[in-house]
């Protein structure tokens, strides 16, 4: 048993919350060696690392799973999380075949997306470990809230996530952080008569607020003051030398532990984070395949070319486990099939794929540990 006393200096889990047009991604480019995963698109007059707008949940999960393996950057930031829980839903639903999250028995539809963004969380959790800090920004909303104890409704601020009363993803997302920013327009009020009975609000100043308030939701453990003006240099001693040392901790450990299984570190990593080319060399949307690609979900041919998989791949997969002849074409594919499992299961569909190649001699693959879903045996 250890016990330890003291802070322990590791990285931070961040939600930057607001009305749209605040600064709230101009603020988190701010943090330490920012790399942006810009789910709705609002970057791009912005000059910060960013990668590919993630177009499925899968092609999300694969993002995170790469900054793990690579380490690419001091901060992750997800741009907005409210619009990475549609991709959470667009996946619960095809998954499912369903057109709508409501269109699940009474609740059903909700426990599941609980439970896919529970697994995110801890997917983000993951690069705290390892000395990365995560920032989400999300957009608020103004919601009408009554308390037991209280004798009438009041408006405050939330997170615009979860639109339905059943629906816990804005509860889950602010007990998993460190610290919940909420950013807003202070506007100053200013008597317009000479008795000073009559007021109107005039300017603005923008405002972070670190603290719980009827009106807001928002927390830090850092003791940082109520309310001061949307500046980074207030928060910036958080981060100071943190990333530094929980990196070197981590890599003493992996270093201990390659020491342990004797084998050279820079061979591994060049296993990890470099696979041997294919043999057939053969490129998604090449000429061969542009015209049958033209029928697939976008979704579909970003998973693709994230994992360098040719259209004769997919088929061949398909036809190894006996949903289609391998011939068959894309446009015959049942559209519930491409979106329940093609994209919905897509790592297990790569693992058939990489067996396929495995067998075929073309390379080496990486293997997972992942279970092949029960639709996909």
């Amino acid at each position: 048993m250890n016990i330890t006393k003291g802070k322990v200096a590791k990285a931070q889990k961040v939600i930057i919350y607001g009305p749209e047009g605040i600064g709230k991604s101009s603020f988190a480019a701010l943090f330490p060696d920012p790399l942006f995963i810009d789910t709705e698109g609002s970057t791009s007059n912005m000059d910060v690392a960013r990668m590919d707008k993630p177009s499925s949940w899968t092609m999300l999960h694969q993002q995170i799973d790469f900054i793990k393996n690579s380490r690419p950057c001091k901060t992750l930031v997800i741009d907005t999380i409210d619009w990475a829980e549609r991709l959470t839903i667009d996946f619960i639903t095809s998954r499912a075949n369903k057109q709508s999250i409501t269109s699940f028995g009474y609740g059903e539809g909700f426990i599941q997306l609980e439970e896919e963004y529970g697994k995110f969380l801890n997917r983000l959790t993951d690069l705290i470990e390892i000395g990365i800090n995560v920032v989400l920004t999300a957009h608020a909303k103004i919601t009408k809230f009554e308390q037991p104890d209280e004798m009438g409704a009041y408006d405050r601020w939330e997170l615009k996530l979860g639109n339905k009363t059943t629906a816990k993803t804005a509860s889950l997302t602010k007990e998993w952080a460190d610290m919940v920013l909420f950013m807003n327009y202070k506007t100053f009020s200013v008597a317009t008569d000479d008795k000073g009975k009559k007021h109107k609000g005039q300017g603005g100043i923008r405002t972070i607020y670190a603290t719980h308030h009827p009106a807001w939701d928002a927390k830090n453990r850092h003791d940082l003051p109520d309310e001061f003006p949307l500046d980074y240099a207030h928060i910036a001693h958080i981060f100071n030398n943190q990333v530094q040392t929980q990196s070197m901790q981590a890599n003493a450990q992996q270093n201990t532990q390659q020491d342990k299984e004797n084998k050279p570190i820079q061979t591994q990593q060049k296993q990890a984070s470099t696979p041997e080319t294919p043999k057939n060399d053969i490129k998604p949307g090449g000429p061969a395949n542009d015209k049958e690609l033209k029928g697939l979900p976008k979704a579909l041919i970003d998973l693709m070319e994230t994992n360098k998989v040719t259209a004769e791949e997919i088929h061949m997969a398909v036809g190894k486990k006996g949903y289609y002849t391998y011939d068959t074409p894309f446009g015959n594919y049942d559209p519930g099939f491409v979106q329940g499992v093609l994209i919905g299961a897509w790592s297990q569909v790569y693992d058939v794929i990489l067996e396929i190649r495995s067998e075929n001699n073309i390379f080496t693959p990486v293997t997972n540990d992942k279970e092949i879903p029960e639709n996909f045996k």
